[in-house]
């Protein structure tokens, strides 16, 4: 019979998945996108959390040469968002 405590401790934690992605984060990310991808975070967390998972797949795929830069992360960003749907109404 295993203790359930047992399996708790061998899971990785949230705290230390989160210590783990921004670790990699830091490598894969210049300082300025760094940055800027914290101020994303803060607006729209959903978004950023996509793009941190996107760009953590890069990496683990060998598919990151060097590190993006700030511009790359903006292009990133803008493919990431989902189009706007705009409604127009038209009073009668």
């Amino acid at each position: 019979m295993s203790d359930p405590s047992d399996e708790q401790s061998r899971q990785p934690t949230e705290e230390q998945i989160n210590a783990q992605k921004e670790i990699m984060l830091k490598q894969i990310l210049s300082s300025e996108a760094r940055l800027r991808l914290n101020n994303v975070k803060m607006v729209k967390p959903e978004l950023a959390n996509l793009v941190e998972n996107y760009l953590i797949g890069l990496s683990t795929q060998g598919k990151i040469q060097g590190q993006i830069t700030d511009e790359q992360l903006k292009q990133i960003l803008l493919s990431a968002q989902q189009p706007k749907r705009e409604f127009k109404i038209n009073r009668v």
